[in-house]
């Protein structure tokens, strides 16, 4: 067995990156292992959003809103390719929250966080709104307000990629058998070996309880496992707002324009008593979010619309809430006691907005036991791979693109800088045309990308390919598909 890493931290998903970049950062030797593909759960399976949370000040987590409405400004600063500011537009609803109330809580939204880079609310009449348009001739008020979206998938992988530029040891497809101390270090076994640390952390997410056991610990906080399903149908409207439309039963759904050509729809807030590994969208849940949408838009959607679903499992603070839309998506972080030996960290809860506080938390935590921890702040100034340019200069990045590179149409372009920002031209290299790029797998996915991904961003399959890091699985047809399955597999 090699010398023992600093860290050895379980969990490829947004928080495992999240620490893994930090503690990588302040000069700590990690290894990151993760069973399957980085990002291959919870990650993936999110609404693409970076927010506060507006429906969160009707549960009185201010803290929680205010924390994440600061990180929303600070990670489309890191990230302005992956990150982006988005209007959405609230309808008002007769039976549900009234006028005043949504005025009044999207006024604490726009200022709880501090004065940030993002657009404040406004009132606006749905019957000369572009986003009124599609909607049901009855919505005719409503309020437009901020929020960004983010490419979840490539936010963790970016997450790894950077902490593997500064020294940190990424093992995808490593799945963790038993964790035990030894003579003061960690041994954890795993399917590839066995490894070494100082200290370990347990950032498995839905499965942290369950890592608590296969390490031989006590979970600190229960959790509640929490469905959160999606939907994508044909386009419903063809503008860039999103919206955020009220349901009887008090929740929202939210309909955001999605790869150009189809609507996502999402999301639901269901107990999840099942396998991790078989998470999916139920019968109902795609029912219910069909119902939600069709509430407000003239066009209705049925289930035979729907071209594709996903699901992913929150893990929440089990804080006994009867009902599973009001259970916390605040977090916490455990470390045990110094007299049980070598440091065991575990993270409970969080979403996908708050990733970099919680790893900068959970650094700090550590380093009351690892003094290779105790430096300075840095994430929140550091560009994640491929975001050093201004957040505001996404467009001038496109155009360079399309400037650089004149075979590609804007559509390519577009989808390119926004995936990779300005490591685009790591795999464009000196590209001509779309020969230079070698074998074409259509969409504008070329032989010269997939290599690209597979060298760099530890892909390996089709799925890992098209669906995080791409999203261009929806466009592309079985045949097409399997097209690329054979050539990877190669």
């Amino acid at each position: 067995m090699s010398d023992p890493f600093d860290l050895i931290v379980i969990g490829g998903g947004v928080n495992g990156a999240g620490v893994a970049r930090d503690a990588a950062g302040r000069g700590a030797r990690v290894l990151l292992l993760e069973t399957g593909d980085l990002a291959s759960g919870t990650s993936s399976k999110s609404t693409k959003l970076v927010h506060g949370g507006l429906r969160y000040l009707e549960y009185y987590e201010f803290a929680l809103v205010r924390e994440a409405l600061g990180e929303r400004d600070v990670l489309w600063s890191i990230a302005p390719h992956i990150v982006r500011p988005m209007r959405f537009v609230l309808p008002v609803s007769t039976g549900m929250r009234p006028r005043w109330m949504l005025r009044a809580g999207l006024f604490l939204y726009d200022h709880i966080g501090g004065r940030g880079a993002f657009r404040n609310a406004r009132s606006i009449g749905l019957d000369r709104h572009p986003a009124g348009a599609p909607l049901e001739p009855g919505c005719t008020r409503g309020f437009e307000y901020s929020d960004g979206w983010v490419d979840d998938a490539r936010l963790v992988v970016l997450n790894a990629l950077d902490a593997a530029e500064r020294g940190a040891d990424i093992r995808p497809r490593t799945r963790v058998t038993s964790a035990r101390r030894e003579h003061g270090d960690w041994v954890v076994q795993t399917t590839a070996g066995a490894f070494r640390g100082r200290a370990l952390v347990n950032a498995a997410g839905p499965a942290a309880d369950e890592l608590a056991g296969i390490v031989g610990e006590r979970p600190s906080y229960g959790l509640r496992r929490v469905r959160g399903s999606h939907i994508v149908v044909p386009g419903l409207f063809d503008h860039d707002y999103a919206y955020i439309l009220q349901q009887p039963d008090t929740r929202i759904c939210f309909a955001i324009p999605w790869e150009g050509d189809f609507t996502l729809i999402g999301t639901t807030d269901a107990d999840h008593d099942g396998s991790l590994d078989e998470v999916e969208a139920s019968t109902a849940e795609v029912r219910y979010l069909c119902d939600a949408a069709n509430r407000y838009f003239a066009t209705d959607v049925t289930p035979g619309d729907v071209v594709h679903t996903f699901a992913g499992v929150r893990a929440l603070i089990d804080d006994g809430t009867g009902r599973p839309e009001a259970a916390t998506r605040g977090y916490r972080i455990s470390l045990s006691e110094e007299g049980e030996g070598a440091p065991l960290l575990g993270i409970w809860g969080g979403k996908i907005t708050s990733y970099r506080h919680v790893a900068e938390d959970a650094c700090d935590k550590l380093a009351q036991r690892l003094p290779v921890l105790a430096k300075d702040h840095w994430t929140a100034h550091a560009p994640l791979p491929g975001g050093d340019f201004d957040r505001t200069a996404q467009h001038h990045l496109i155009g360079a693109l399309k400037a650089l590179y004149p075979f590609l149409d804007y559509r390519d372009a577009l989808r390119i800088g926004r995936a990779y920002g300005t490591r685009a031209v790591d795999w464009l290299g000196e590209a001509g045309c779309w020969d230079d790029l070698g074998r074409q797998f259509n969409c504008g996915l070329s032989e010269a990308e997939v290599e690209y991904l597979r060298r760099v961003e530890w892909a390996v399959s089709a799925e890992d390919v098209l669906w995080r890091r791409t999203k261009l699985g929806l466009h592309m047809s079985a045949a097409e598909v399997a097209e690329l399955e054979s050539y990877l597999a190669r």
